[in-house]
């Protein structure tokens, strides 16, 4: 057997991520920006006001009081969108929106509040009494004043959230460079898999595998292909890869990868790839290797419980680095809240629950009484997150800590 980082390292020597590609915001949400992403627009992009209320030259209005306000003309009204407002002559006012252009000659804002205007929609007033003086340049937004033209604005690297988006857009951006979403063919293999949601008869079990790898993957951001289930014929599991093998950036499959007499992977794909076993429990037999001198083949055991611990710890970090991520974020860690058996020199991989009350380590206990059995398909709806425990372990008690995978 070889280690799990072994295995990891084997596998991510020959993966890279996928070349840039420019984007559409619209389709760019989720993924690893590739580029620093520098303003093209300034932020305001012109002069504009912060409030509602009437531009103004500050000195007209310094002496002004609820008393005895300054009575100024409005000399004409400034909307938001307004590409060419009328300027404020001295001693004139003009009506100005929130966020529209700052009319030419006005120094200040003055609020609607401050003023005998009623606030909403009114007519223009040919008359507009100011309450309160402003100091020049109150509530306005000065040009540049955020964000200035070569301004960095979203780090290489961001996976892009919403917030990310916005700011692209504010700063001239309609598409952004990034590694796009990896295509990835899912495919379970078995004579025994019957569709989901029939009755799958006499020695046959529904296919969960290929719902759950195209959710997994889905889930983990990346497109998923569904290509099966194949059943146990080599040449037809080749030639459905091979009609597929274009359209995909990596391939997952399950099933077929250990030491029984139809294992149809290694059957069909032994000359291409590597098959190990790995020190870990569940997800001992691997297989991997790269298709066409192009698509990465990662080759899971068939039971679902394994094939989730697998995904998590081996699929996932091939998905990252073609995104352009970091492969192998850091572990958590948690606090075991019951005791539990580990499989001797073997790293664990228990699915758990999460018991988080608020206490800095959350606490965890297994998803099912099975422990981490690899045919305890049931209890993946219970699951939250992966217990880890060395190899060296060879059982934990209550308050022990152990790492702790999410995702």
């Amino acid at each position: 057997m070889i280690t799990v980082e072994q295995y990891q390292q084997s596998v991510l020597d020959r993966v890279e991520p996928l070349p840039v590609r420019r984007v559409a915001l619209t389709e760019a949400h989720g993924l690893c920006l590739a580029e620093d992403l520098g303003a093209v627009l300034a932020v305001p992009p012109f002069d504009n006001s912060a409030m509602d209320g009437f531009g103004v030259r500050a000195g007209d209005v310094a002496g002004a009081t609820a008393e005895h306000p300054v009575v100024l003309p409005v000399a004409g009204d400034v909307p938001a969108g307004t590409p060419q407002p009328a300027g404020v002559a001295p001693g004139t006012a003009v009506r100005v929106m929130t966020g529209a252009p700052v009319p030419p000659g006005a120094d200040a804002v003055v609020p609607v509040e401050l003023t005998d205007q009623p606030p909403g929609a009114a007519d223009l007033p040919a008359r507009v009494a100011v309450r309160e003086p402003v100091a020049a340049g109150a509530h306005v937004r000065r040009a540049g004043e955020d964000v200035r033209p070569g301004d960095v604005v979203v780090r290489a690297g961001a996976v892009l959230a919403a917030t990310h988006l916005s700011a692209a857009a504010a700063v001239g951006h309609g598409a952004v460079p990034v590694h796009p979403r990896p295509r990835v063919g899912v495919l379970a293999t078995g004579d025994e898999l019957s569709p989901p949601g029939k009755d799958p008869g006499p020695g046959r079990i529904p296919d969960s595998n290929s719902v759950l790898l195209a959710a997994l993957v889905r889930e983990a951001g990346a497109t998923p292909v569904p290509l099966g289930p194949v059943g146990d014929d080599p040449a037809v599991l080749r030639d459905v890869v091979a009609a597929a093998l274009g359209d995909l950036d990596v391939l997952v499959t399950s099933g077929g990868v250990s030491v029984g007499t139809k294992d149809v992977v290694k059957a069909a794909f032994g000359d291409e790839l590597d098959f190990v076993t790995v020190a870990m429990q569940p997800g001992k037999p691997q297989g991997f290797g790269v298709l066409a001198e192009r698509v990465p083949l990662l080759a899971l055991p068939g039971n679902p419980v394994s094939v989730m611990v697998s995904f998590h710890v081996h699929v996932a970090p091939v998905l990252r680095r073609l995104t352009g991520l970091p492969a192998r974020p850091p572990l958590g860690t948690a606090r075991a809240g019951v005791a539990w058996r580990c499989p001797a020199r073997r790293r664990q991989y228990l699915p758990v629950v999460v018991e988080d009350d608020g206490a800095t380590v959350p606490s965890v206990r297994p998803a099912s009484a099975g422990g981490s059995g690899s045919h305890l398909v049931a209890s993946l709806a219970l699951v939250e997150a992966l217990a880890v425990v060395p190899e060296d372990v060879d059982a934990v008690a209550p308050g022990d800590e152990v790492g702790l995978l999410r995702w």
